[in-house]
């Protein structure tokens, strides 16, 4: 039953269309799977009995001839989706226990063509955390480990059960959320792909909000064309949520083994940055010279607000979420603490139970830069430094068709490693939050492992909604990198 959690998505699809084996037999093994690997913590909800009437679903609608696109593959879903009937508590102790009367839109796509959820993936609190560290269930371990080193290391966040539980094969895929890189820093230390698409091509509506103008839905998976897969079904116009793009979804598939000859690839000179370990330098050129083979030109292009957007973005997101964590007051849902004496004191002391510490630093950050005194010194100039950085990337789309950058300055660190310090914790983010500010597709894929054995990931950014070039370029990359790397099994 083993082999059944080895195979990508793909071919588990081809299998279950050919009746090599039954949803039922997948779904089964992933069962178990989950089961013995409940060390890693990877999942915070397992549905084993919703995920058997589900494949039993599967099998039924294959016998008639009536397979969608996910017919029967087992998925793992983050708990920040909002799932009917299921926890859905963006991993906090103030949801815990909620569980939703409605179905968020990007998993209602996924049951339309088929898929089975095998459970809720553990995150960051609210998605706020680059190692998964601040989830409230307590932090995913890596499947991968150092060689010579039984070191628990992060999976990456905040998608950090997502990524854990396709690299552990917990699950054939997983969806997940990317804020400012919590897509893409997990497939990068986890050697998993992770694609995070045009801001407003996957609907919001159902996922937890944390800020509003920067989160976007995207799967992780095991192979590039497993992605597109699951971005297809994952993707389309939602008119319940009013950034979605009214914009039709390509046959995602399709663009992986496209030739790539012809294509100019950028490459910032600014990503270049301080004190980057010599093995992502070497992976970087290392990936230039993949796409050079495969007839691509290379030409250096210069995005000069790069430097700023750390700090830009460590305001505008801050910000959106003091906002939309107001909600969370112990009045409506969730948890409630009401030994107060006022009503005030019940927000108070409710809200200081239920968020953790990381979360309540970016509330305060966020207050603090929406104030009355501070407004146009921090959250106005922070928006003007978004906008330039929009215009870096549609003036190197000018002379390129897309981006190769590095993923993460580094291979996946130990736990408890940069929790004291939340500036080395943010500084994870460097290669990727620019594209988030901008609304950018991005896409993680592994292209070698480092000293220690530990993957590492090489970033393609595209033009918006021009997924489809990202998709033709990591098949490429991914079939010259020919990573075959899995985790030893120690759980």
């Amino acid at each position: 039953m083993s082999a059944l959690t080895d195979i990508s998505l793909k071919d588990a699809l081809e299998g279950l269309k050919s009746k090599r084996f039954s949803a039922t037999e997948i779904t089964q093994a992933h069962i178990a799977a989950i089961e013995a690997a409940r060390p890693l913590n990877a999942y915070v909800a397992e549905t084993p009995d919703q995920a058997l009437a589900m494949a039993a679903a599967a099998d039924a609608r294959i016998a008639k001839g009536e397979a969608g696109p996910l017919e029967g593959a087992p998925l793992g879903i983050k708990d920040l989706f909002c799932t009917e009937g299921v926890r859905s508590a963006a991993c906090s102790k103030i949801l815990e226990g909620f569980k939703p009367t409605y179905e968020s839109t990007v998993t209602s796509n996924l049951w339309r063509d088929g898929a089975v959820m095998l459970g809720k993936l553990n995150m960051d609190e609210f998605a706020m955390g680059s190692s998964n560290e601040t989830s409230f269930c307590g932090p995913v371990i890596n499947p991968w480990r150092s060689r010579d080193s039984n070191q628990k290391l992060t999976p990456g966040g905040s998608s950090g059960g997502s990524a854990a539980s396709v690299a552990a094969n917990l699950a054939l895929g997983a969806t997940a959320t990317d804020t400012g890189g919590s897509i893409r820093q997990p497939a990068a230390f986890t050697g998993t792909v992770g694609i995070k698409p045009t801001y407003g091509r996957c609907s919001r509506w159902g996922i937890i909000a944390f800020a509003s103008s920067l989160d976007q839905a995207g799967p992780i998976a095991r192979t590039v064309e497993d992605a597109a897969i699951l971005l297809k079904s994952m993707s389309g116009h939602d008119p319940k949520d009013s950034t979605s793009l009214p914009a039709e979804v390509p046959d995602f598939p399709s663009f992986v083994g496209k030739s790539v000859k012809g294509l100019r690839i950028g490459v910032p000179k600014e990503y270049r940055v301080d004190g980057m370990p010599a093995e992502i330098e070497t992976l970087w050129s290392q990936g230039i010279a993949w796409l050079k083979d495969a007839g691509c030109e290379i030409v250096e292009v210069s995005l000069p607000h790069t430097k700023y957007a750390l700090p830009a973005y460590y305001i505008i997101a801050p910000a959106e979420a003091s906002s939309n964590l107001a909600r969370y007051d112990g009045m409506r849902y969730g948890l409630r603490e009401a030994d107060g004496q006022s009503l005030d004191d019940v927000y108070k002391q409710t809200r200081a139970a239920g968020f953790g510490d990381e979360v309540k630093r970016r509330i305060l950050i966020g207050t603090y830069v929406l104030s009355a005194g501070y407004y146009d010194a921090y959250y106005l100039k922070a928006l003007k430094v978004r906008r330039r950085i929009a215009d870096d990337f549609t003036q190197a789309f000018e002379k390129v068709d897309a981006l190769l950058t590095p993923t993460a300055p580094s291979a996946a660190f130990g736990l408890g490693e940069n929790s004291a310090d939340p500036l080395a914790m943010y500084l994870n983010d460097i290669f990727t939050v620019t594209v988030n500010l901008a609304g950018l597709p991005g896409m993680s894929l592994p292209g070698g492992v480092d000293a220690n054995g530990l993957p590492l990931g090489l970033q393609l950014i595209g033009r918006a909604l021009d997924e489809g070039t990202l998709f033709s370029l990591g098949g490429a990359l991914e079939k010259a990198a020919a990573f075959r790397s899995r985790p030893e099994r120690w759980w």
